[in-house]
C-alpha cells in the first residue's frame, strides 16, 4: 500500500475545514492542515477532525504548502504521495481515491482535478477563474504541448517527484509553478474530471478584484518565464 499524505492550506475556513477533513477516505495516512495567519477557530477545528495543524503566518498559499512540505520532510516515514486540496469545502475530498488511482495503478506521476464545466456546479467558478484558466492553459498548450485544460488546487504527485520541482512560488502561482515544471521535467500526467461546488464563506483570491488581478499577473509571469528558459 502507498502511504498518502495530504496537504490543506486553510485562511480562516473555520466553518468548512472539519468537513473536508471528515470527507477525506480512511486511506490518508496523514491530513496536514496548515493554517495561513487565520484569524478564526480554523485551527481548532481541524484539531478536532483530526488533522495535524501546522501555522505559517507569512499569507500565501505557496507559503502554506512549502509549510507543509517542510513538516512532510522531518518525518521518518516519508510518504509515497503528496494530494492537495482547498479547505473551503468546494472541491469534493471524497474523490482523493479517484485522483491517486493513475498513480497507484498506473505510475503516473502527477494528476490534476479537473473542474470540467458538465461537473462544475453553478457560480462554483467565477469569470475571471473560467478566464484565467483558459488563458494559462492554451499558454502552456501553445508555448509547451501541454495538455492541460485546468490549474484545479485538487491534485496529487509523487512524493519524490514534488522535490525535484523544487517549488518556490510563496502566493498565487504554486499550482501553475508546480505544472509547468512538471512539463520541463517531463513527468508523466494526466487529468481527472472532478465534481466542484460552490465554496463555503468568501473567496480570498477570486472573490476579490485585488485578489483575481494579482493571481492572473503571477500565473502570467510563471508561464511567460518558462516559457524563454532553456
Amino acid at each position: 500500500m502507498m502511504r498518502i499524505n495530504v496537504i490543506i492550506p486553510a485562511y480562516n475556513e473555520a466553518d468548512s475545514i472539519a468537513h473536508v477533513i471528515n470527507d477525506i477516505p480512511n486511506e490518508v495516512d496523514d491530513i496536514i492542515v496548515v493554517s495561513n495567519n487565520s484569524t478564526d477557530n480554523t485551527e481548532m477545528n481541524a484539531e478536532k477532525a483530526g488533522a495535524t495543524v501546522l501555522t505559517e503566518d507569512r499569507k500565501g498559499y505557496g507559503y502554506a504548502c512549502l509549510k507543509g512540505m517542510e513538516y512532510i520532510s522531518t518525518k521518518t516515514n516519508k510518504p509515497d504521495i503528496i494530494v492537495f486540496l482547498d479547505g473551503d469545502y468546494s472541491d469534493y475530498p471524497e474523490g482523493l481515491s479517484k485522483i491517486v488511482a493513475p498513480i497507484i495503478e498506473k505510475d503516473i506521476d502527477f494528476v490534476i482535478g479537473a473542474r470540467v464545466k458538465r461537473l462544475r456546479e453553478q457560480g462554483s467558478m467565477t469569470v475571471p477563474q473560467i478566464f484565467g484558466n483558459w488563458l494559462a492553459t492554451t499558454l502552456m498548450k501553445l508555448f509547451f504541448g501541454a495538455k492541460f485544460t485546468d490549474l484545479g488546487p485538487f491534485r496529487a504527485i509523487k512524493y519524490q517527484k514534488l522535490l525535484t520541482l523544487n517549488m518556490e512560488d510563496k502566493t498565487y502561482g504554486w499550482t501553475v509553478e508546480m505544472q509547468l515544471k512538471a512539463l520541463k521535467q517531463n513527468l508523466s500526467y494526466v487529468e481527472i474530471p472532478v465534481n466542484y461546488r460552490n465554496r463555503i464563506g468568501l473567496s480570498k483570491v477570486s472573490g476579490t478584484v485585488k485578489g483575481a488581478i494579482f493571481a492572473g499577473l503571477k500565473i502570467l509571469g510563471w508561464i511567460f518565464k518558462y516559457s524563454f528558459k532553456t
